[in-house]
């Protein structure tokens, strides 16, 4: 509690600092002090290893980002490590991303350097019929170093942790092998349909090809090669979720964050909900008043929080020392009103956001 009173006490402040003209909201968010913190955990290092060990068996890279971080967090140390290869930007979760930024967001990639970008939902499988043809496009057009005598195409599927990699890998068997949406099995002796055994596999899948989570770090080794199309003879090899040893910024890590790239715990819910409350107003996404009942757009992340705990019924039992001994009370628990908000958010009831 005391950690949660010092934490929406500044975020009242920072919501009484620099504002903008229209709406008086804040014109920029007050991070204070706060440092972006490493996090690349030894199966992220691990992971980084195994993918430089299975290039060689690579003809192209398809990178599976978050479409409403398309600019921000995306690993320069995979391009660093993994090389240079026909490479893929699929831009995953569109759903959730505002469909009217996607025009500026290509010509940005654009002048990147990234032409070839498709965004997809693989949830219902939305655009993902596209990225075979161009994988295959791709690849017949440029070399293939090692791999020259093979017909197969071998696609070796990277990114930053909980963009929906594996969820991409499942769609696709859905798509071109109508299979994926079978039992999920752990340790089978016995590999799955499409599924070359390797011995360094943490797990195998019957039907469905990839363990998926809406928690980063789902997979956290190199898995074995996946077949998912038959015309042409196509393999994914999907890996772990990997985040730059260091951040660019705070706001960097803040938005990876936000979409589920790191855990909500190594940044902090408090900060996370305040963050996410500037970018709604700034970018006048006022869903969050009819979900929970403001009477009007707020900047003040604790007087959110009270309408999203009182619309849910999250409070919490605190005992109070009085003159007469301790007294139970109901409060309202802030802390579950921080995670209700994220979850919101994350889920798309909030609105679609493009957070970049």
């Amino acid at each position: 509690m005391r950690r949660w009173a010092g934490a929406l006490r500044a975020a009242a402040a920072a919501a009484s600092g620099p504002r903008s003209g229209s709406g008086g909201f804040r014109a920029r968010f007050d991070f204070g002090s706060r440092d972006a913190a490493s996090w690349f955990p030894g199966h992220m290092a691990k992971g980084l290893r195994q993918m430089r060990a299975s290039l060689r068996r690579a003809d192209c890279l398809v990178e599976v980002h978050d479409a409403r971080i398309p600019l921000s967090g995306r690993n320069p140390v995979l391009q660093e490590v993994l090389g240079i290869r026909p490479h893929l930007l699929v831009l995953n979760k569109m759903d959730l991303a505002d469909p009217y930024q996607q025009t500026r967001v290509l010509e940005q990639l654009r002048q990147q350097g990234c032409s070839h970008v498709i965004f997809t939902e693989c949830q219902q499988d939305s655009n993902v019929k596209k990225i075979v043809p161009l994988v295959a496009k791709l690849v017949s057009s440029s070399p293939r170093y090692h791999r020259a005598e093979n017909a197969e195409y071998s696609i070796m599927v990277i990114g930053v942790p909980n963009v929906g990699k594996s969820s991409l890998i499942n769609s696709l068997r859905r798509l071109h092998l109508k299979k994926g949406t079978l039992e999920f099995l752990w340790h089978l002796e016995v590999p799955a349909p499409g599924i070359i055994h390797h011995p360094h596999s943490l797990l195998f899948l019957k039907g469905k090809a990839t363990a998926v989570g809406g928690e980063p770090g789902v997979t956290k080794a190199v898995l074995t090669r996946i077949q998912v199309c038959e015309m042409p003879l196509v393999y994914l090899l999907d890996t772990p979720g990997v985040l730059p040893p260091k951040l660019v910024d705070v706001e960097t890590g803040m938005k990876l964050a936000l979409c589920g790239a790191i855990h909500d715990h190594l940044v902090g819910e408090d900060i996370m909900a305040d963050y996410l409350l500037y970018v709604l107003n700034r970018q006048q996404q006022f869903g969050y008043m009819e979900r929970y009942g403001l009477p009007e757009a707020s900047d003040n992340i604790r007087h959110v929080l009270k309408y999203v705990a009182l619309t849910l019924g999250k409070t919490q039992k605190v005992k109070v020392l009085t003159g007469t001994g301790n007294v139970n009370m109901m409060m309202l628990n802030y802390s579950a009103a921080a995670y209700e908000f994220l979850r919101a958010f994350r889920a798309g009831h909030l609105g679609r956001v493009t957070l970049d």
